[in-house]
């Protein structure tokens, strides 16, 4: 459910509103796709690529694949390796990542059942240039390149499918690359905590809970900056009365100014 975010209002600051009852914060990304953007609208679209195949054309599209297991924290393609085809997400999370030569990660995406990862090099040749990784236990369904091809020709529908897959992957590292290229840090590191807020908030009066387990290292990879830096920000918005962080949530307590941060280019 999407919180909107506003500014107080007086003539219903004085009524008290009951505290918000919490359930188990969620895991990242949650139920569905998350990834740099200056808007939560399109996150998951991808992840209905398949949704146009009928019954018999899915059965035939899971005849020529592989389903294989992942445990949480395995690889299941590292940057570098050889592309064999493509992976589509039936159960679980996954995390996409590139890793520049220093070292430093940068998280690309988080995604969930229903998308595929392992692009662009669909049918075969070059080598991956980002890496993914259970973010928990997953199922994946392996369609190798000579698969692919197959099932192209055999069934047009399966190819319409990929296509609109392709766009809503291109959409969103589109979304990516505006926000790294137009955005400052501070306001991209404003944008993903609205985007939190939008995804898993919990309203308690004005405020917003984001219910969601988060880390520092998370957020820095997801904006491109480092934890140290993270931990320094929110540091200054618990200051500036923005936030509240516990160890288990994070209180957006003004998010009119978080949302103006964004809007008005930073502080």
């Amino acid at each position: 459910m999407r919180l909107e975010l506003r500014a107080p209002n007086e003539a219903t600051d004085r009524r008290p509103e009951a505290r918000p009852e919490l359930s188990d914060p969620a895991i990242l990304p949650g139920g569905q796709a998350l990834f740099l953007s200056e808007s939560v609208d399109g996150l998951n679209e991808g992840a209905h690529f398949l949704d146009a195949l009928a019954p018999e054309e899915r059965e035939k599209l899971d005849s020529h694949g592989r389903h294989i297991a992942f445990s949480t924290g395995e690889a299941i393609f590292t940057q570098g390796d050889w592309h064999e085809g493509i992976f589509i997400i039936t159960s679980g999370q996954v995390r996409v990542f590139y890793t520049a030569p220093s070292g430093r990660e940068i998280t690309l995406a988080y995604w969930t059942a229903g998308h595929f990862v392992g692009g662009p090099e669909m049918t075969g040749g070059g080598t991956h240039i980002w890496s993914g990784e259970a973010l928990s236990d997953c199922e994946i369904l392996f369609l190798s390149a000579a698969a692919l091809r197959k099932l192209v020709v055999a069934l047009p529908s399966f190819a319409l499918c990929l296509l609109q897959g392709l766009a809503a992957k291109g959409k969103c590292y589109s979304a990516m690359a505006q926000m790294l290229g137009t955005r400052s840090v501070i306001e991209r590191l404003a944008q993903f905590l609205v985007n939190l807020g939008q995804l898993h908030g919990v309203r308690d009066g004005h405020a917003i809970i984001i219910n969601a387990k988060v880390t520092h290292d998370q957020i820095a990879a997801m904006v491109g900056s480092t934890r140290q830096w993270v931990t320094m920000m929110m540091k200054r918005f618990q200051k500036e009365g923005l936030l509240t962080v516990t160890p288990r949530h994070i209180r957006i307590e003004r998010p009119h100014k978080l949302l103006s941060m964004v809007s008005k280019g930073g502080a």
